[in-house]
């Protein structure tokens, strides 16, 4: 692995597991303990990007919050720039929005207006690939301004949720799956 000094860690043990949230039934998985975890940290964003380094990949692109985490370190590991897609009324410039469905109601996504360009090869990186809606709302956006999306990137990916195949055909990528 690029950049790691030590032998590997076993990411899995830096996931916390805490059921019934944000609902009874659900067993959501926390990044918290890994977060907190330097080593840990520095090794999530590397083994993510060791997943891609083989691409051509001008920006790296994420969500708000959680997808900065990863998006920002990542996109400094493969030397290259950071595009923040953000919810409705934080970026200051003229903006491009997508408004998708969630479960009950819908969301919207926003970039700024020059932030890729015609032909510009992105990477979207997320903490978790749950349903897809978000991820697949950020490639549609992207591709609304002429961007070609590179990959969808997951530290954790909960296969029993099928995201993936809400994502086709886009190349779908995790460090850990569940």
């Amino acid at each position: 692995m690029a950049g790691l000094a030590h032998p590997p860690l076993d990411l899995n043990g830096y996931i916390r597991d805490i059921p019934d949230f944000p609902k009874p039934g659900i067993l959501f998985k926390d990044i918290t303990p890994l977060l907190s975890h330097p080593r840990a940290l520095r090794e999530s964003v590397v083994r993510m990007a060791d997943l891609v380094r083989d691409q051509k990949i001008d920006l790296v692109g994420a969500a708000e919050a959680r997808g900065f985490i990863f998006g920002a370190p990542l996109a400094m590991e493969l030397g290259v720039g950071f595009v923040p897609i953000r919810k409705p009324g934080k970026l200051p410039y003229r903006r491009v929005t997508q408004v998708y469905d969630l479960e009950y109601g819908t969301d919207t996504l926003e970039m700024h207006s020059d932030a890729v360009q015609t032909g510009t090869r992105i990477l979207l990186v997320d903490d978790v690939l749950a349903t897809g809606g978000t991820m697949k709302a950020c490639c549609d956006l992207v591709r609304t301004m002429g961007a070609d999306v590179v990959a969808c990137l997951f530290l954790i990916e909960l296969g029993f949720l099928e995201g993936r195949a809400r994502l086709e055909p886009n190349q779908v990528r995790s460090v850990l799956s569940y």
